[in-house]
C-alpha cells in the first residue's frame, strides 16, 4: 500500500505539537462580568481556602525544566517523518523507515536510499531501494497501529536527486500490479545501471563570487588580475572552472585560489558530464509530398495532438507505403509545440539507416540501444530529463525515457515479439506505452504491415482507431511472390539449400545489375548433429536442446545456454561412428552461395558475424552503395532496410517457424514472409520474391504469398476463438524450474491445485491449464514445468494470483516465474 506523500519543511512542528505549544503560550481568559476581579480580597481569601484543599505544591525549578524538556521531546517525536521504501524483491509492499533529521530535506519520493534490512533493530544487511512515499509519523502509527520507535532508520541517500518522478513512480506501480512482480523490481529495471552509477560524469571544482568579493571589486581594492577574474566570474552568471577564469583574465589559476583564500570567491563542487559523442555526418534531406492516404492518417493523428487527448492509432500500412514519413511529420508538429516524442523500434530494426532518417529531420535525437556504453546511456538519460532532446529513438526500454514534456509515442513494427521482455519485469512495451500515454493525455501510434491479432481485434472493437495505407508510395506495386515446393527439387534433395528455381532467379537478378537478399533464420553451419544408426541428435548436456555445428569455431554450440563442445567421433548414445551434420544454417548457406556464384560479392549478417562494433553499419553501407551483390542472413536483414536496387528476395526455408510448439507459429510465419518480401520492389525496377517451402499449402504461407493480410486475420481469429486463445482470452503462464524433476513436477501440481480450489471457492472465472513439461523440458541444468491461468478479464487472474500466492510454502530448490500475457511458450 502506498501512503499519501506529505512534504514537511525542516524544523517545523506537527500541527498537533504546534497547537500544544501555542496553548501553553496563550494568556488566561479575562474574568467573567460580575465576578470578583482577580486579586480582590474576597478572591484571595477563597483561593487560599481552595488551594489548601486541592492545589498541589508549587513545582521546583528542576521540575519546571524537566517538564519543558519533555514537552519539546514529545513535539519533536510527533514531528518526525516516515519514508516508505520498495526494494528489489518480488514484493508489492513497501517497508517503512524513520527519516533521520539530517536527511529530512533529502528524502523525497523517487530517490534511492540505503537501508538496513533483516531481523533486529539494525537489520541483517544493507539494501538499496526507492523511496515511494513520505508521511508524518503519527499517520504511520494510526494506519499500522504500531509504535514508530520500532522502525529502523534510513542510512543514507545514494543519488544527488530523484531518479524518477511521480508519474514514473505511478507507472512502475501499475506495471508491478499488472505483471505480478515487485514494485522495487520494476524501478530497479527501468533505471539504467549507468545512470545509477553516474557513469560518464565527474565531480569538478567550480568558483563563484561572494558578496565580500563583489564589495571588494566595487571598492577598487583588488589587483588588476584579481579584478579581471572577479569580472569574469560575475559575467558568467554561474559557477565556472578555474582554468576558464584564468584564460579569461590571462593569468594563472593561483589568482583564482588566492581570491578563494581571501573569502572573495567561493568553491563549489558540481557533477559534470565528461562524455562526448562523435559528430555524425548527415546527408541532406529532400522534402517529399505526402500521398492522400498519408495525409489522411496524419490529419487524424494531428487532430488528437492538437486537442491534447489520448488515443491509440493502429497504422496498418503495407511495406513501402510510407509509414515512417507519417511518423516524422507527426513528430515535427510535436517538436514545434516544444514537446518530446518517443519512437520505439525493434532492436533488430534499429539500423543506421533508420537512425539517419530521424537525424536528417531533427537536430536533437537520442538513440537508446543495447550497444551503448554505460556512460553513453547515462548521458542520453540526463539530456532527455533536462529537456535537451527532441526525439528519443530506441528499443523496448526507451518507453521509460524520462521525457518531462512528452507529446507523442510511436511503436514501429508493433507486431515484433521483442517488445515483450523475457525477464522480470516481463512487461510488453505496447501495454506500458498505452498506460503512459493515457496518464499523459497524448496519442499513441502503433505501426505495422502485419499487426498482431490482439491489436487488430482492438481496432475492430473500437478501442484503437484504424488508419490504413494500402498502396505503396509512387503507386509501386507489391512484388509478386512465387512459392516453390522444394520436396522434389533435385538440388535440395542433394543437400543444397537453394533450389533450382531460386538459383536461376539469383543468377538473372545479378546479371541484370540488381541486388539480392537471401533470408534464413538459422544461425551456424548445421542446426543438428545426427546419428544415422540410432536416429538421435547430439544434445546439450545441460539443456533439452540439440547442439548446432559452427564450423568457423570447429565446435557444437547450444544456442540456449552457450555451452560449447567438440563433436565426438562416435555417437554418445549407441557408439556408432555414424554422426552426420544435418540441415542448413547461415554459415553453410554462405559457403554454398560462394561456390555457385563465385564472381559475386557476398556478405553475411547474423549475430555471429556482426560482433565487432560498427560492423553492422559497415556492411549495410557497402550494400547501399552497390559494393555487395548478395546479402544473406537472419532476421537482421528482414527489418528496417530500404534499398531500391534490391530486385530479388529469397526465403530459403519458410518452414522454420511453423515447426515451433507455439499457437502463434502461423502468425509469426506470415509476418516474417511479409516483412522479408517487403525489402524488394521499392523502385521502378520492381522485384520478385521466391519462398521455398515443404508446406506450400500451409495457410500462413499461402496468404503471405498473396499479400492477403485480411484473409489471414479472418482465418486465424476464427481458430483463436475456437481454441479460447488471445485475443479472446488473457493468459498468465507460470514456469517452475529446479534441479530435481520430481520435485518440480510435485510443486507445479501443488500450485495448480491450490489455484484451482481458490478459483472455485471465490467463484472466479479463471481456468487452470496444466501443469505439463515445458517445450524445452530442461534448460541450464534445471527441469521445467509450466501451467497457465486463462480468463476473459485479466483482473480475475491477478486477483486469484495475489490471493493465493502468499500461502505458497517455500519449496527448496524449486523456483517459479510469472509471465502475464506470454509470447514465448518454450
Amino acid at each position: 500500500m502506498v501512503a499519501r506523500t506529505v512534504t514537511l519543511p525542516t524544523g517545523t512542528l506537527s500541527t498537533r505539537a504546534a497547537a500544544a505549544k501555542m496553548e501553553r503560550m496563550e494568556p488566561p481568559p479575562p474574568h467573567a462580568p460580575g465576578a470578583d476581579a482577580p486579586g480582590s480580597p474576597a478572591e484571595q481569601e477563597s483561593g487560599k481556602e481552595q488551594g489548601a484543599l486541592f492545589d498541589p505544591p508549587e513545582p521546583t525549578a528542576e521540575e519546571i525544566a524537566a517538564g519543558a524538556a519533555m514537552a519539546w521531546e514529545t513535539a519533536a517525536a510527533e514531528d518526525r517523518v516516515v519514508a516508505d521504501v520498495v526494494l528489489n524483491k518480488p514484493l508489492m509492499d513497501a517497508y517503512s523507515y524513520l527519516v533521520p533529521e539530517s536527511l529530512r530535506d533529502e528524502i523525497v519520493p523517487g530517490r534511492r536510499v540505503r537501508v538496513p534490512f533483516g531481523r533486529g533493530l539494525r537489520g541483517g544487511r544493507s539494501e538499496s531501494g526507492f523511496v515511494v512515499a513520505v508521511r508524518p509519523v503519527e499517520e504511520y502509527a494510526k494506519e499500522r497501529g504500531a509504535k514508530p520507535e520500532r522502525l529502523k532508520t534510513i542510512d543514507r541517500t545514494l543519488d544527488e536527486a530523484p531518479l524518477v518522478d511521480g508519474k514514473m513512480l505511478e507507472l512502475s506501480r501499475w506495471i508491478a500490479e499488472y505483471y505480478l512482480c515487485g514494485w522495487g523490481q520494476v524501478l530497479s529495471s527501468i533505471v539504467p545501471a549507468g545512470v545509477k552509477r553516474n557513469a560518464g560524469t565527474r565531480q569538478l571544482v567550480f568558483y563563484k563570487p561572494t558578496a565580500t568579493g563583489r564589495a571588494a571589486l566595487d571598492a577598487g581594492s583588488l589587483t588588476k588580475k584579481q579584478r579581471a577574474v572577479m569580472a569574469a566570474m560575475i559575467d558568467a552568471g554561474e559557477p565556472v572552472r578555474a582554468d576558464y577564469l584564468a584564460g579569461k583574465a590571462d593569468c594563472g589559476v593561483g589568482v583564482v585560489t588566492g581570491l578563494k583564500h581571501k573569502g572573495f570567491a567561493e568553491q563549489v563542487r558540481q557533477r559534470t558530464d565528461v562524455t562526448e559523442f562523435d559528430d555524425v555526418k548527415i546527408e541532406p534531406w529532400t522534402e517529399l509530398t505526402a500521398t492522400d492516404e498519408q495525409q489522411a492518417a496524419l490529419d487524424a493523428i494531428l487532430a488528437a495532438l492538437r486537442e491534447r487527448e489520448y488515443a491509440t492509432f493502429l497504422l496498418h500500412g503495407v511495406t513501402g507505403s510510407g509509414k515512417t514519413e507519417v511518423y516524422i511529420r507527426a513528430i515535427k508538429e510535436v517538436v514545434e509545440y516544444g514537446r518530446q516524442a518517443i519512437v520505439l523500434v525493434p532492436e533488430i530494426a534499429l539500423t543506421p539507416q533508420t537512425i539517419r532518417r530521424f537525424r536528417q529531420r531533427f537536430e536533437r535525437v537520442a538513440v537508446l540501444h543495447s550497444h551503448l556504453s554505460d556512460a553513453e546511456r547515462s548521458k542520453h538519460w540526463r539530456d532527455i530529463a533536462a529537456g535537451r532532446v527532441e526525439v528519443v529513438v530506441g528499443a523496448r526500454s526507451a518507453i521509460f525515457a524520462p521525457t518531462p514534456h512528452l507529446g507523442l509515442v510511436i511503436i514501429d513494427e508493433e507486431h515484433e515479439s521483442t517488445f515483450k521482455q523475457d525477464s522480470v519485469p516481463r512487461y510488453h512495451a505496447r501495454e506500458v506505452a498505452e498506460k503512459r500515454c493515457q496518464e499523459a493525455g497524448v496519442p499513441l501510434v502503433l505501426g505495422s504491415a502485419t499487426p498482431t491479432l490482439e491489436s487488430w481485434h482492438a481496432a475492430q472493437e473500437g478501442r484503437y482507431r484504424l488508419l490504413s495505407l494500402l498502396r505503396r508510395v509512387g503507386k509501386l506495386p507489391l512484388p509478386p511472390v512465387v512459392t516453390v515446393d522444394v520436396r522434389n527439387d533435385p538440388q535440395v534433395r542433394k543437400g543444397r539449400a537453394i533450389g533450382r528455381q531460386l538459383t536461376n532467379a539469383v543468377k538473372a537478378a545479378i546479371e541484370d545489375g540488381g541486388q539480392v537478399i537471401l533470408f534464413l533464420n538459422l544461425r551456424g553451419f548445421s542446426p543438428a548433429v545426427w546419428c544415422r544408426a540410432c536416429g538421435a541428435s547430439l544434445k546439450c548436456p545441460d539443456c533439452d536442446v540439440s547442439l548446432t555445428w559452427h564450423r568457423d569455431k570447429g565446435r557444437a554450440v547450444c544456442h540456449s545456454c552457450d555451452h560449447e563442445q567438440t563433436v565426438p567421433r562416435a555417437c554418445p548414445g549407441c557408439g556408432a561412428h555414424e554422426l552426420k551434420y544435418v540441415g542448413v544454417g547461415t554459415q553453410k548457406l554462405e559457403e554454398e552461395v560462394r561456390q555457385v556464384f563465385p564472381e559475386a560479392e557476398i556478405a553475411r549478417m547474423d549475430s555471429d558475424s556482426m560482433r565487432k562494433p560498427g560492423s553492422h553499419d559497415k556492411v549495410l553501407t557497402r550494400f547501399r552503395e552497390g559494393e555487395i551483390d548478395i546479402l544473406l542472413g537472419t532476421q537482421m536483414i528482414a527489418k528496417g532496410l530500404d534499398f531500391p536496387n534490391v530486385t530479388l528476395v529469397g526465403v530459403v526455408d519458410a518452414d522454420t517457424q511453423l515447426h515451433q510448439p507455439d499457437p502463434r507459429a502461423g502468425e509469426r510465419t506470415f509476418q516474417l514472409i511479409a516483412q522479408v518480401a517487403g525489402r524488394t520492389g521499392r523502385s521502378s525496377r520492381g522485384g520478385r520474391v521466391y519462398v521455398q517451402s515443404s508446406n506450400p499449402a500451409e495457410p500462413a504461407i499461402r496468404r503471405a504469398a498473396g499479400h492477403d493480410y485480411l484473409g489471414f486475420v479472418a482465418d486465424e481469429l476464427r481458430d483463436r476463438w475456437d481454441m479460447s486463445y488471445p485475443p479472446y482470452r488473457r493468459l498468465c503462464r507460470v514456469i517452475l524450474r529446479g534441479p530435481d524433476e520430481a520435485a518440480v513436477k510435485r510443486r507445479a501440481n501443488e500450485m495448480a491445485n491450490a489455484l484451482t480450489a481458490a478459483a472455485k471457492t471465490k467463484n472466479l472465472p479463471v481456468q487452470i491449464l496444466g501443469p505439463a513439461p515445458c517445450a524445452v523440458a530442461r534448460l541450464q541444468k534445471n527441469w521445467r514445468f509450466h501451467f497457465q491461468l486463462s480468463a476473459e478479464n485479466p483482473a480475475d487472474v491477478r486477483l486469484l494470483w495475489r490471493t493465493v500466492e502468499p500461502d505458497f510454502p517455500t519449496a527448496g530448490d524449486v523456483e517459479y516465474v510469472v509471465d502475464m500475457d506470454p509470447l514465448n511458450m518454450r
